[in-house]
């Protein structure tokens, strides 16, 4: 009985390999159908990028008001006493979450 399908063994095998790729190309991690979660998942990527670089802007401008060739005596001030836990009488404090 097995001799009788011995030719047709490769073929067989040939088709399950062809399907098992095939399967895989469509719905795989990197599949064709899984494009509109790449494409979210980018989206999502790109704003949080554009987020971190608003952030490391302000942040560098920051920085450049400390350097003691621009030093900002405020913003000194400001670091200071966020700093230290220090605050005038009369100072309102707003903290808010970075």
């Amino acid at each position: 009985m097995f001799a009788r399908f011995r030719p047709y063994l490769p073929t067989t095998a040939l088709v399950l390999l062809i399907l098992y790729f095939g399967f895989h190309a469509f719905t795989g991690e990197r599949g064709l159908l899984s494009s509109t979660q790449r494409d979210a998942a980018l989206a999502a990527k790109s704003k949080e990028l554009a987020e971190l670089r608003v952030q490391r802007q302000d942040l560098e401008a920051r920085a450049k008001l400390l350097r003691d060739t621009s030093l900002s005596a405020d913003l000194l001030e400001e670091r200071a006493r966020s700093l230290l836990g220090f605050g005038h009488p009369n100072d309102y404090v707003v903290r808010v979450k970075p």
